[in-house]
């Protein structure tokens, strides 16, 4: 288990030990993190992934705590998260942005450069990393659409660029998630568009999020992947799921596919939650959700 003397050699990383992870986490319920890094540069996560290789850390990188759940428990080992590294830059169609930069803000910096293709994210809650290691989409568009590369890093420090194709890229999954590798940078490739256009595209999307998504209250985001010939929401709706409460979190009465924390609740409460939704549902469609949502940590 790395010591905090191992890290104290290492620049431009910020450590907090012990950290409660519900302060960085969209639901805002989490236990804590054994060690919690923050590293601003790219060197620094290479040091650190080496030394938490050399004395056999676990390791768990998030991106922006989004479409997470971190259970009461806490994470064992070492917690990484890459908002620091948060560069955007562009050339001609292309842009690259680094794993932290937040897909908002992306979508802003296409805007502003009369780019066309981002506007289905720009009210998705999550970092690049996270869009990327999740296939993350919304409104008929999703990451692997414009993304030309990918560069990732292993747990020993190695550097490598996977092209879309090595993405393997499917609903809500990337290699990223089968190989345990880590997002660097990803570089998309969008087309010339007329910025205010797109800002009328993206003011549009964002009014359908606000008016439908329960925004107010913190959540995981969408729970559930959407069912083969069904949606999600309106299987729970049918299933007369709207309202039920359990602890402090209930099925949002705004949006039944959406599970948001109203009253102090914790994981369990989520957990329970999402295990009830499933039952019954299954009792009443027959078809099975699964959740989109990952559940990390221990109990």
């Amino acid at each position: 288990m790395i010591k905090e003397t191992d890290l104290e050699n290492i620049p431009d990383l910020l450590v907090k030990f012990n950290e409660p992870l519900s302060k960085y986490t969209y639901t805002k319920v989490g236990g804590p993190a054994d060690i919690l890094a923050f590293p601003a540069t790219i060197e620094a996560l290479t040091k650190l992934l080496v030394k938490a290789k050399s004395t056999d850390t676990a390791v768990t990188v998030l991106g922006n705590a989004s479409n997470l759940i971190v259970r009461d428990g806490g994470i064992r080992g070492l917690v990484i998260l890459l908002e620091k590294l948060e560069s955007v830059k562009v050339a001609g169609y292309t842009i690259e942005a680094q794993a932290g930069a937040k897909l908002k803000e992306v979508t802003q910096v296409a805007q502003a450069n009369s780019l066309t293709g981002f506007e289905f994210a720009c009210g998705i809650p999550g970092s690049i990393g996270g869009a990327v290691f999740m296939n993350a989409g919304a409104y008929g568009g999703e990451i692997s659409q414009v993304l030309v590369s990918c560069k990732v890093m292993d747990t020993d420090g190695n550097v490598s660029v996977l092209t879309a194709s090595e993405m393997q890229f499917g609903y809500r999954h990337s290699v990223i998630r089968d190989k345990n590798l880590v997002v660097l940078s990803a570089k998309f490739e969008l087309q010339a568009g007329d910025p205010t256009q797109i800002q009328n595209e993206m003011n549009r999307l964002n009014f359908l999020r606000e008016s439908k998504q329960p925004l107010e209250y913190p959540s995981c985001g969408s729970v559930f992947k959407r069912p083969v010939g069904h949606f999600a929401g309106q299987l729970i709706q049918e299933a007369n799921l709207q309202g039920v409460r359990i602890g402090g979190v209930e099925v949002s009465k705004k949006h039944a596919g959406f599970m948001v924390n109203v009253a102090n609740g914790n994981a369990t409460d989520y957990e329970k939650l999402i295990a009830h939704v499933i039952d019954k549902v299954k009792e009443n469609s027959g078809v099975t959700l699964e959740p989109e949502v990952r559940i990390i940590g221990e109990k």
